[in-house]
């Protein structure tokens, strides 16, 4: 058997990570009897790269001045950054079992001032990208040289906000805020293009001043090399559209009409649920032998 280059060995602990977050994130959920399952999903691919590969982080020093940040603006989708943080070692993955229960340090949505390793407090949809501007601001008037990784949902773009911070950072070249816009193409109550048609976000991006990337959502290859390029971009606003799925990765749950917050209150999705963690389960053992 050849011996696995160091390239590949990498790339396997990153989709081995993905694979945990979406075991993780599916479990915890399902254990609480509700959540917002779908836009937690179509963004577990990223978080991998980011947490496994891209980010400069110190999980036994979460607040350590030289890191990356990631400000999470879709905050309903805080189970699956949560799922994120546990296994890259920022809390004990048995925390997971406690979300959104009374007392908790993992609420729905994240907060900074109750979980290690979550940046900004977020859940009010629109609120992230002026948090993330402003925190790039001030990482470029420190002159440090750290990035901050901004996560948008598709349908979050309804508010007016997003639009005013996006102004912002291409008027002020934050090349070090990334933007990354989770186009899943639906939101709670149905599809982006019924609810409020975004057209071509690309277009709209580049016409606002930003240089475009998009990647698939479920392509870890293809998402860090999009990573990797507006990286290197030094005098313009940079962007990320990834081309994502909601439920992503789990068949029944990317089908499953009303899937942005799933009810685990029925047999049938709950059979759903059970085969797909052991399903994950048998991957991840396969993965780790």
């Amino acid at each position: 058997m050849a011996i696995a280059t160091l390239k590949e060995q990498e790339w396997q602990q990153v989709e081995l990570l993905a694979k945990k977050i979406r075991q993780d994130t599916l479990f915890a959920i399902k254990h609480m009897g509700q959540g917002h399952l779908g836009g937690s999903l179509s963004i577990v691919e990223l978080l991998a790269v980011l947490y496994g590969k891209q980010m400069t982080i110190d999980p036994n020093h979460p607040s350590w001045e030289d890191r990356d940040r990631l400000v999470l603006s879709k905050g309903h989708a805080g189970a699956a950054l949560y799922s994120a943080l546990a296994n890259v070692g920022y809390f004990d993955r048995g925390l997971l079992k406690t979300l959104n229960e009374g007392g908790t340090s993992l609420p729905s949505h994240p907060d900074r001032n109750k979980t290690p390793g979550v940046d900004a407090t977020t859940g009010s949809l629109g609120q992230g990208t002026s948090m993330a501007a402003g925190i790039a601001a001030g990482l470029k008037l420190s002159q440090r040289n750290s990035f901050v990784y901004l996560i948008v949902g598709d349908g979050e773009l309804n508010e007016g906000q997003c639009w005013e911070a996006f102004q912002y950072i291409a008027h002020s070249k934050l090349n070090n805020c990334i933007v990354i816009i989770d186009e899943n193409k639906k939101q709670l109550d149905g599809t982006t293009e019924e609810i409020l048609n975004p057209f071509d976000l690309s277009e709209k991006m580049k016409a606002f001043g930003f240089y475009v990337n998009k990647a698939k959502g479920d392509d870890l290859s293809a998402i860090d090399l999009a990573i990797q390029q507006s990286k290197a971009v030094v005098d313009q606003a940079v962007c990320i559209i990834l081309d994502s799925t909601k439920g992503q990765g789990i068949p029944y749950f990317e089908q499953l009409a009303d899937n942005h917050s799933v009810k685990f209150n029925n047999d049938e999705v709950n059979q759903a649920a059970e085969k797909a963690l052991a399903k994950l389960e048998l991957e991840i053992k396969e993965m780790t032998k």
